[in-house]
């Protein structure tokens, strides 16, 4: 099964596929503690972002979407990805059936609206493409990406706990009215 990943420009960014190249950035980005201060909080080895990097290439072919490859416009590097997983997280059938969306920035990137711009642009894209409803998963004290998600019209679902942490899953129905 192949499938072709799109690639979506939007007036300061561009969503592509991650490549093979890719990848040195992709574990640099995973090991920053300030990326993962709100998601794990433990920088993540290089072999484990190789799982998680391996794991996005085959969530495309599989499902026929997956995460993207955030670039700045000219700067010819990641600067972090967002889009849609299926995680199998254990967290109950009102949330592990439904595409969960996820983003990351590195910090240089953070504070300019490019994390809500690249996640508005994915959820427009599964909008026409795939449909339906989709969930996320933010610590409680991540004020900006919860932002994020009311922009693009998450709700709460409820609260839970993930890993030993307290987490706010939040549902979106679909496109917002």
């Amino acid at each position: 099964m192949s499938r072709n990943i799109p690639t979506i420009n939007t007036r300061r960014l561009t969503l592509r596929a991650m490549r093979a190249e890719d990848f040195g950035r992709f574990a640099e980005i995973w090991a920053m503690p300030e990326v993962v201060t709100h998601i794990s909080g433990k920088p993540r080895p290089k072999s484990q972002s190789w799982d998680a990097f391996l794991r996005n290439a085959g969530h495309w072919q599989i499902t026929g979407f997956g995460q993207w490859a955030i670039e700045v416009h000219r700067q010819h590097q990641m600067a972090g990805q967002t889009g849609f997983f299926f995680g199998s997280r254990g967290l109950g059938d009102d949330f592990d059936p439904y595409p969960e969306a996820g983003w990351v920035l590195e910090p240089g990137s953070q504070g300019q609206g490019l994390g809500l711009e690249a996640v508005q642009a994915a959820h427009d894209w599964f909008d026409r493409v795939i449909a339906g409803r989709t969930v996320c998963m933010i610590t409680p004290d991540n004020s900006g990406s919860l932002r994020i998600a009311r922009e693009v019209g998450y709700v709460p679902l409820r609260e839970a706990e993930f890993g030993g942490d307290a987490v706010q899953l939040l549902t979106r129905k679909g496109p917002v009215g």
